[in-house]
């Protein structure tokens, strides 16, 4: 259950379910209503603390032991410890019960540091000062002293301290600018609005004067919807309700920016703001290695259980002849004698679980954590990642997932700033079929900017003069682009070229700022917005002015943009863009198929298109729309709907002008880095939101499709024509009529396949032709196993997350990779086995929301190929060395067993089982596994095929682990028959003394410390050519020699940098 829904329940069922409401309702300034309004109800809001840390003083102890014991490696422990207290057995308690302190010891104070440090960074939020206005005057407070309905006073470039509705501000038409830098990464500066009745209150006496109430709903996480009301009271008249929205909502931990100060009033503050509901853990994610460690510690467990089972037998065996029941030295007691057999047994099978247990290696998780956590640093050190435009390096947010990287078989990425820059820059547009490009030859002569329209075809005619004025001035003013002033200097305003201002533009969409850029350089410049007037320099250098009356905000389900506007002659115009898919079948009039024929050829040539269109209103039709979205913008409940069927009823019935066309440049080295992925034996896929021909575009520029692949499309088109079950069973039958060809010797046919987000929905959808027909998911998931590459286009946020889903929950169980910018790629991003967002223009959401964050997509390359290649070999060494050397510890023990009766005599000091795991021999192989590097990094990139060696878990393979453990209790014989052979006939010393049980056990121990830490690097070195002989390895790259056997022998040598190979393992 998610953790909102969970709190709302509580807080229901504490406060009463008949005093739960949806809504609450704050009195700004703590002001009572008039007598005949609304009865008054205090509501309790928690206070402005903001508290980010796990623990406090008084829980941290049992909290942090309850969660270090769900953990069954220490659950496991803690029972043999406590076996050990409660019956006698053969070694001390001390020697479970200190590995296993030090163990929770080391993970209590790691996670109590960081938890220390959130304390920090709460106590220092929480004591900010804020002004606050009281009484008409204002006083400075700390920001957790707040309560909802207090009226505060930001200042230019603070931080607003909880989530407040804006009532005025310094700038006289009530807007203010903001940054949400720390909420979604986005650096641009966007406008808020205060609404009308109160923008005038300028002073700290005024604003204390308002009497009003805002009812808005309950605090919810999404950080781009609000709906509320503002309820203004006057003498003697009925109160003023006003629509609040997003628009009017400033949220914790944004910054004021280009507006001397605002006042405001709280309405959520504290763990209620939005950017607290946002703090929400992510769900934990497990790696291959984690999942193989828990395996392989079930397989240990079972060894352990058989070895009590066995040894417990043979006691019993042993002790059924009189003579060897009760040796003289060793006569039982009477309640030994009394005790019943079964009782006896499982109290010797206890003793002999707490003797051999030390075959799991209880240090293990800690130095393994150790290692991922260490070792993390190298990505963030990396100076090749590191990206000197942006002024940033690689970031890890999380080091569990190191190993994760070195075993990537599908890679999901997005498009729009991901594989391309995000850059924006205007090409083209096209008026009713006549294209118009800035700097266009002209009659011989290359045309500037500052001179008249640059257009490839003659002077326009009368009609086309008059939809070409429209179709400029539509760009010019249906957008949310706000205007910079470039700075005064020597008291002489710059920005001024041959007359005209050239100010420049900012917005948080880059295709805004691209348009409005181009319409300039076509001679329509777009000035400013003042007094609810939006003001634009035409090409015969008039001001012409137009009042904005609203803004029906672009969102992506309409996929598209209006306003309306009022002319300086008294016409209201409702001008539209959006996506072709949007506009089209809502024109009525225009010359639809010369501009369609238009924006499929720049679609195909991989630019960014949008259509432009308008429709005049006469009064009637403005003041019908106008009460449409006055009642929907009131509304608290449904808002969003409402505000949806107003907006479908105003927009239709348009006129189509033209189409715009953007280009987004591909990024530096993408192509390079899709095809090293592919190389590396990775599935790419594109999840993009784009139509279909820009996005094939895209992939054919980035090397995801070649001229050669065959595409294979599951449209929504190709289903118009042709049944969804018969597109699945023909693509089908196509992909495995090549498989079976590809056996022959019949060239392999490549494959890229194209579905769009309506087809999928249908595929996913539960088809009722499955008893007949099969299940599509299974059908399609067979098509893309045997394609290339897959572009899925006019995605959804929620279609992405589905796809990586989908590909997870395979048969193959592959593990995936989601790598995006915005925040329309995090449900992909969270989805995927592992996570990685691009720190880009579209904002920090994406990265806050990864594993991992990466400057440019070009940086996954390295991130993968070495780092990941580097992860994975060394923590699997670690792990398969932690099992072995447990195995020649404890194995000896076991042998020990059979020359002293099944006694249960222990073989070891015990101090040395004891330290055996903890100091003797962790520190050399965590050492180890942090350095060691068994291929050069040149050649892990210049041959990326290397990859492959490592993929699909290969290093912790059944066939592997045995290996290791073979090895284990091969060396464990060769120590004890060793030691036991060398004594065989020397029992005495030179001076007399005899050699005892505790010089025969050191002996045993010291060779076996010795040889495990010193043939460490050796043992390694043997390990991987033997894995990469099984029958999964792939084929090898350079550098890389063959054994008789046909196994790839790398050197793993402390060179690291020769990439040589050696020959053999030693």
């Amino acid at each position: 259950m998610d953790f909102n829904v969970l709190r709302n329940l509580i807080s229901r069922y504490c406060a009463g379910e008949e005093y739960w409401v949806d809504s609450r309702t704050v009195y700004i300034g703590h002001k009572e209503p008039p007598p005949a309004a609304e009865a008054y109800i205090p509501q309790r809001y928690p206070d402005n603390r903001i508290v980010s840390s796990k623990y406090t003083l008084w829980n941290f102890i049992p909290k942090n032991l309850f969660e270090q014991f769900r953990r069954i490696a220490n659950f496991y422990f803690l029972l043999i410890f406590l076996v050990q207290l409660i019956i006698d057995t053969p070694t001390s308690p001390v020697t479970s019960g200190l590995p296993l302190f030090f163990v929770i010891t080391v993970t209590a104070i790691k996670q109590g540091y960081e938890d220390w440090l959130r304390h920090k960074a709460d106590c220092s939020i929480n004591e900010c000062p804020v002004d606050m206005v009281q009484q008409g005057t204002v006083v400075r407070t700390q920001s957790s002293k707040l309560r909802v309905g207090d009226v505060v006073m930001v200042r230019e470039d603070e931080t607003f301290p909880c989530d407040l509705i804006l009532l005025s501000s310094s700038r006289s038409d009530g807007t203010c600018y903001v940054t949400t830098t720390s909420l979604d990464g986005e650096s641009s500066h966007k406008t808020y609005y205060a609404v009308p009745d109160t923008m005038a209150f300028k002073t700290e006496q005024e604003v204390d004067s308002l009497h009003a109430t805002i009812e808005c709903e309950q605090p919810q996480p999404d950080l781009y919807k609000f709906v509320g009301r503002i309820n203004i009271y006057k003498e003697r008249e009925d109160p003023i309700a006003r629509p609040l929205g997003a628009e009017n909502l400033l949220l914790r931990g944004a910054t004021l920016k280009n507006t001397g100060h605002i006042y405001a009033v709280a309405i959520y503050t504290g763990m209620d703001t939005k950017m607290a509901l946002n703090y929400q853990s992510k769900s934990q994610k497990r790696s291959a290695v984690e999942k193989s460690m828990n395996a392989f510690l079930i397989v240990y467990l079972c060894i352990l259980i058989s070895k009590a089972v066995i040894n417990t037998v043979l006691k019993y065996a042993w002790q059924w002849s009189a003579d060897h029941d009760e040796p003289w030295y060793n006569h039982r007691t009477e309640i030994d004698r009394e005790r019943h057999v079964v009782i006896r047994a499982f109290t010797d099978f206890l003793a002999f679980m707490v003797l051999f247990n030390y075959i799991i290696p209880v240090s293990m998780y800690v130095t393994v954590e150790m290692q991922k956590f260490l070792g993390s640093y190298f990505i963030a050190w990396d100076k090749d990642m590191y990206d000197e435009e942006l002024g940033v390096g690689a970031q890890v947010n999380t080091s569990d997932l190191n190993e994760e990287l070195g075993q990537v078989e599908y890679v999901f990425t997005d498009k729009t700033g991901t594989l391309t820059e995000n850059n924006m820059e205007f090409i083209e547009c096209c008026v009713d079929g006549h294209v118009y490009i800035p700097h266009a030859i002209c009659n011989g002569q290359i045309l500037s900017a500052a001179s008249s329209i640059d257009m490839i075809d003659s002077s326009p005619g009368g009609y086309r003069r008059e939809h070409e004025d429209l179709f400029f001035r539509a760009l010019c003013l249906c957008h949310t682009v706000q205007v910079k002033e470039e700075e005064t200097v020597d008291s002489i305003k710059r920005g001024i070229h041959l007359g005209k201002p050239t100010s420049f533009y900012i917005s948080s969409s880059p295709d805004e700022v691209a348009l409005v850029e181009g319409m300039k350089r076509l001679g329509y410049t777009y000035l400013r917005l003042k007094d609810s007037h939006m003001e634009i320099l035409n090409k015969d250098d008039e001001i012409e002015r137009f009042e904005l009356l609203h803004v029906l905000n672009f969102d992506s389900v309409r996929r598209r943009m209006s306003v309306i506007v009022k002319s300086s002659s008294g016409e209201y115009l409702l001008f539209c863009k959006g996506a072709d898919t949007s506009i089209f079948p809502r024109v009525v009039s225009g010359k639809v198929e010369q501009v369609r024929a238009r924006v499929e050829q720049n679609a195909v040539e991989g630019l960014r298109t949008l259509c432009v269109a308008y429709r005049s209103l006469s009064p009637a039709e403005y003041e019908e729309a106008c009460h449409q979205l006055s009642d929907a913008k009131l509304a608290l409940k449904d808002r969003e709907q409402r505000l949806a069927q107003a907006y479908d009823l105003i927009e239709r019935d348009f006129t189509l002008l033209g189409a715009t066309a953007v280009e987004d440049r591909l990024q530096e080295k993408a192509a390079d880095t899709i095809e090293s992925l592919q190389k590396a034996g990775m599935k790419v896929w594109v999840l993009t939101g784009d139509k279909m021909e820009t996005a094939a575009a895209t992939c054919y520029a980035s090397k995801l499709f070649r001229r050669s692949t065959q595409i294979l499309e599951l449209t929504k088109k190709r289903t118009e024509e042709q049944s969804l079950h018969d597109v699945l069973f023909d693509l089908s039958r196509t992909v495995l009529r090549q498989r079976s060809l590809s056996g022959l010797s019949v060239e392999c046919q490549d494959y890229g396949l194209i579905i769009d987000g309506a087809t999928l929905s249908a595929v996913l959808k539960p088809s009722p032709e499955s008893s007949g027909s099969g299940n599509y998911k299974e059908i399609f998931l067979e098509i893309s196993r045997n394609c290339s590459a897959v572009l899925c286009c006019r995605m959804a946020p929620l279609q992405k997350a589905q796809i990586v889903k989908l590909i997870k929950a395979s048969k193959e169980h592959p593990i995936t990779l989601a790598i995006g910018d915005g925040a329309n790629d995090v449900s992909m991003i969270l989805e995927a086995h592992v996570g990685i967002g691009i720190m880009g223009k579209e904002g920090r959401q994406a990265a806050r929301n990864s594993d991992y964050a990466i400057p440019k997509f070009k940086h996954l390359k390295k991130m993968l190929l070495v780092h990941g290649h580097f992860y994975y070999i060394r923590i699997a060494e670690l792990v398969q060395y932690f099992f072995y050397k447990n195995v020649c510890f404890i194995f000896p023990q076991f042998l020990y067993q059979f020359f002293c009766g099944f006694s249960q005599q222990p073989l070891y000091d015990t101090a040395y089982l004891t330290l055996y795991n903890i100091s003797f021999t962790s520190l050399p192989i965590l050492l180890y596994s942090l350095i060691e590097k068994h291929i050069s990094i040149e050649m892990l990139k210049r041959d990326p095929t290397l990859y492959r060696d490592v993929a699909k878990n290969a290093l912790l393979r059944w066939p592997v682990f045995l290996y290791w453990t073979c090895l284990g209790l091969f060396n464990a014989c060769i120590f004890f028959f060793g030691a036991y052979f060398l004594f065989d006939n020397t029992t005495f010393t030179s001076n007399g003394q005899m050699f005892g049980n505790w010089t025969f056990g050191t002996l045993v121990f010291t060779v076996l410390v010795f040889t495990v830490t010193l043939k460490a690097w050796r043992l390694i070195m043997c390990v991987y050519p033997v894995c990469c002989s099984l029958p999964w390895t792939h084929t090898t790259g350079p550098g890389s020699t063959t054994l008789s056997s046909g196994a790839p022998c790398f050197s793993m040598s402390s060179s690291h940098c020769s990439g040589e190979a050696s020959s053999g393992p030693s």
